[in-house]
């Protein structure tokens, strides 16, 4: 299992905490520092059944700058999303976790974090 945090996060900082307290065995990725590859992305994407628009922070400043909200979210436009949050890793909704069973949650809440430890 690993779990990629930005320490700053205070939902961060809860799911780590409830899985430290469920006992839970895990790999910290500090995703800010050690930004995903576009492959990485693709991939927990594809764990999370998930499109890059829906794990990417619109109420940021970064973009807000690049006017993400007036992207256009469909197939033709994934990779340049991608590519967007490759080059703005803040951008990326936060924490995700990769269960062992090759699934992902995006767990902000205790009930996600929980069910990322069921699988």
């Amino acid at each position: 299992m690993e779990i990629w945090i930005n320490p700053a996060c205070s939902k961060c900082r809860s799911a780590v905490q409830l899985l430290d307290a469920e006992g839970a065995e895990y790999t910290v990725r500090r995703y800010l520092e050690d930004v995903p590859s576009p492959d990485e992305i693709r991939a927990v994407l594809g764990r999370l059944g998930l499109e890059p628009w829906d794990i990417t922070r619109t109420q940021e400043a970064d973009a807000k700058e690049l006017g993400l909200k007036e992207w256009p979210r469909e197939a033709g436009s994934r990779e340049r999303w991608i590519s967007a949050l490759v080059e703005h890793p803040k951008l990326i909704q936060r924490p995700i976790i990769t269960a062992d069973d090759g699934t992902a949650v995006v767990g902000r809440t205790d009930e996600a974090v929980r069910d990322a430890l069921g699988r």
